[in-house]
């Protein structure tokens, strides 16, 4: 087994219950809002989030395999892969509300928890550019043109998305940050 493969392991078990807990979030909200006489709406913005997180987690996890030959066994590799991880945890648990009766109105659940979940994914993006830069062999790929515009309109979307402060300004840039990771995908 390789360094990789064993830090891997605890990664990819961590962001599995990620997905997981997006997923099941979801679930719970369509269960909640196809009971007879619901009173909850799920509204666009809760769900955009959801397919926001989801998608920056994917990201995460193809970019792992890029730095595979620079990760080693250590404990403060295995500290920082469970930190990162953990956030990301922690992000997909607030996406959705846990009871749909406590918060029927997901778009306003949407503003209470954004700043938080999509916080978090901002400082999880600097600490993977800083842990980039400090790879000699990666870090000119920093700096090419395509991958500077990408990653300025993804931290200016992400500002954005904390500050907007009305639901049509918010769902637009929700849907302009899943867009953005569609295309990336597809490109």
């Amino acid at each position: 087994m390789s360094d990789f493969e064993f830090i891997f392991a605890l990664f990819g078990l961590l962001l599995g219950l990620s997905i997981t807990e997006i997923l099941a979030g979801l679930a719970r909200a369509i269960e909640a809002r196809l009971l007879p006489n619901a009173a909850i709406r799920i509204g666009w913005l809760t769900p955009l989030l959801g397919a926001f997180v989801l998608l920056d987690l994917l990201s995460f996890w193809q970019a792992a395999w890029v730095v595979r030959g620079a990760v080693l066994v250590s404990g403060k590799a295995l500290m920082a892969v469970t930190l990162f991880a953990s956030a990301y945890y922690l992000a997909a648990r607030l996406v959705f509300p846990r009871e749909a009766d406590a918060q029927p109105d997901f778009d306003a659940h949407f503003f209470r928890v954004r700043r938080v979940v999509i916080g978090m994914l901002f400082v999880l993006l600097l600490s993977q550019l800083a842990f980039y830069a400090s790879i000699p062999a990666i870090a000119p790929h920093l700096v090419r043109p395509l991958a500077l515009v990408l990653t300025l309109i993804l931290a200016a979307l992400m500002a954005a998305a904390m500050l907007v402060p009305t639901e049509r300004w918010a769902r637009a840039v929700m849907l302009a940050l899943v867009a953005r990771y569609v295309l990336v995908y597809l490109l």
